[in-house]
């Protein structure tokens, strides 16, 4: 069995880190707002520490949604494919606090991939060392390193990379987990 890595965050549940950030600010920013992957970015610096404050009290994953069709198509893959959920959990500008990230994360998944062996659920701080034949994720530096098919998931952070430089890379764009079904299940 061929072993995929799939991410977490943006490719397999999405918009919590905004929903948390725009109730936490009252505001009611959209992803057309950010110039950065971060939407912490969106934060003005003299209220940032005052912000983590506040994040690093709740759950985050209490708000995120689902990408549609993400874990109908992932428990149809995990029948084909040894399938991995890697993660990057460490925040750079808080790393003590890290371990909180890595446990709601974990939780999350174990209540929302029950057909995911909680052995086979990564948790890095860079995933390029993971060893897989085939890697998902929304996040462009994330799909260095191995993988002979690296399925790039389009997000509002990854639309700049055109697509001459992520064929020279070795990456297919994906649209949603339906094109991402019929490039690994048909």
């Amino acid at each position: 069995m061929k072993k995929l890595m799939i991410d977490l965050d943006d490719t397999i549940c999405t918009d919590g880190y905004l929903k948390v950030l725009n109730e936490y600010f009252n505001t009611n920013y959209t992803y057309e707002d950010l110039d950065d992957y971060y939407v912490e970015s969106l934060v003005p610096d003299d209220r940032l520490d005052e912000y983590l404050d506040y994040f690093y009290t709740i759950n985050v994953y209490d708000y995120v949604d689902v990408v549609p069709n993400a874990i109908e198509v992932i428990e149809k893959l995990s029948k084909k494919y040894d399938v991995y959920i890697c993660s990057a959990y460490v925040d750079r500008r808080r790393p003590k606090l890290s371990g909180v990230a890595a446990t709601l994360k974990h939780n999350w998944i174990i209540d929302n991939l029950p057909f995911i062996d909680p052995k086979k659920i990564i948790f890095t701080g860079t995933k390029d060392v993971i060893a897989c034949d085939i890697k998902i994720d929304d996040k462009y530096s994330n799909l260095k390193g191995y993988g002979d098919v690296k399925l790039l998931l389009d997000a509002y952070h990854n639309r700049n990379y055109d697509e001459e430089k992520l064929k020279e890379r070795g990456i297919r764009r994906v649209k949603d987990w339906k094109e991402i079904e019929k490039i690994l299940l048909d």
